[in-house]
């Protein structure tokens, strides 16, 4: 099913501008996102084909079943909430049955989870993003070799010293573990390349060590530790990097770097302000999305401000929410019997 057929079949029961319009944000480069809500038709609701969210390609229209969208308020998801609170300039149609579906109904203690719950997680990808810009990787991975260190008297050097020091291949190196020692193994070595040893790693791509099978009476050359964890850790990094570099939106990204501080300043605009909007709804238990300090915002979405000083507004945001939510006389959560008497009231005038 596509948009298109939600609007040829007259489905449609909600249709609306979100984003930036909605909160007054937008700027002449903004783009223009819908979202809406509709019903399905009797056989698709009553059969086995039940679709509960229709998009175009850019996912920048969205609309949602209705049952799915009582679903999302009932839970107090931010966008959703939103489209529900949309401002009337930004309301493009709007069926007689969705007037039963009232903010006020759902509003509840919830928000302090749902919207500055993520919110933080936003501050949390703000600070990853913080770390990939400041800390590029080289786009030649590193080998396991290299994290691999053998030990010297009182010290470890790396193991790409030792070889080249000695003048060893890796390849003719045979290991076996040290017994009750995590990445400790004793190294042997084979110049004759007779006793079939595997080497420290097979291939350039191998994730473990090799260990071989030893002679008796063979000499052992030294120790072997092999920081798992860390390069474990480094191929997680090194992943999501090159994915990000890969996925990033090179304006946003231009614009990062114009602006020199080192975050996503788009992002960070829309955490200050989901967490202003959580503190309004348990400050006031209303809901309005469009934003009384628009400068501000936009002043933080061009990179003018540093970024520990958006955290720190971030921290007092959240202390600020934890006050409100103490005080506040919205109830623990939607009622969510309400909510599904209405669902069922839409649908039986709809089915009608």
């Amino acid at each position: 099913m596509t948009i298109q057929d939600l609007k040829s079949q007259n489905l449609i029961l909600f249709e609306a501008i979100s984003g930036s319009r909605s909160f007054g944000l937008n700027t002449p480069t903004s783009d223009t996102d819908i979202k809406g809500v509709y019903y399905l038709p009797k056989d698709k609701f009553f059969g086995l084909d039940y679709i509960p969210q229709v998009a175009n390609e850019t996912n920048d229209e969205v609309y949602y079943e209705i049952g799915r969208f009582v679903e999302l308020l009932i839970k107090n998801n931010p966008n959703i909430l939103e489209i529900l609170a949309s401002p009337e300039d930004c309301i493009l149609y709007q069926h007689p049955l969705m007037k039963k579906l009232r903010i006020e109904d759902f509003l509840s203690k919830l928000c302090k989870d749902s919207f500055a719950g993520y919110a933080v997680t936003q501050i949390k990808k703000a600070r990853g993003l913080n770390k990939k810009i400041v800390n590029p990787l080289p786009k030649e991975k590193k080998s396991l070799l290299d994290f691999c260190y053998v030990l010297e008297d009182y010290k470890t050097v790396s193991v790409l010293e030792f070889l080249a020091a000695n003048n060893f291949k890796q390849e003719q190196i045979g290991l076996v573990d040290l017994p009750n020692s995590k990445g400790m193994f004793a190294m042997f070595y084979d110049p004759e390349k007779s006793l079939g040893y595997k080497g420290i790693i097979q291939k350039e791509t191998s994730n473990e060590v090799s260990l071989s099978s030893i002679p008796k009476n063979e000499k052992w050359i030294g120790y072997l530790s092999f920081n798992q964890d860390g390069y474990s850790k480094y191929c997680k990094e090194y992943t999501e990097y090159w994915s990000w570099i890969e996925k990033r939106n090179e304006d946003r990204y231009n614009t990062n770097q114009q602006h020199g501080k080192n975050y996503d300043s788009k992002n960070m605009m829309h955490t200050i302000r989901l967490l202003q909007t959580a503190e309004q709804i348990l400050s006031t238990g209303k809901l309005n999305i469009r934003v009384p300090n628009r400068e501000e915002l936009l002043d933080i979405k061009a990179g003018n401000r540093a970024y520990d000083d958006l955290l720190e507004m971030a921290d007092n945001l959240i202390a600020s929410i934890e006050s409100h939510y103490q005080t506040s006389t919205l109830p623990e959560r939607p009622d969510e019997a309400k909510a599904i008497q209405t669902l069922i009231k839409i649908r039986e005038e709809l089915y009608s």
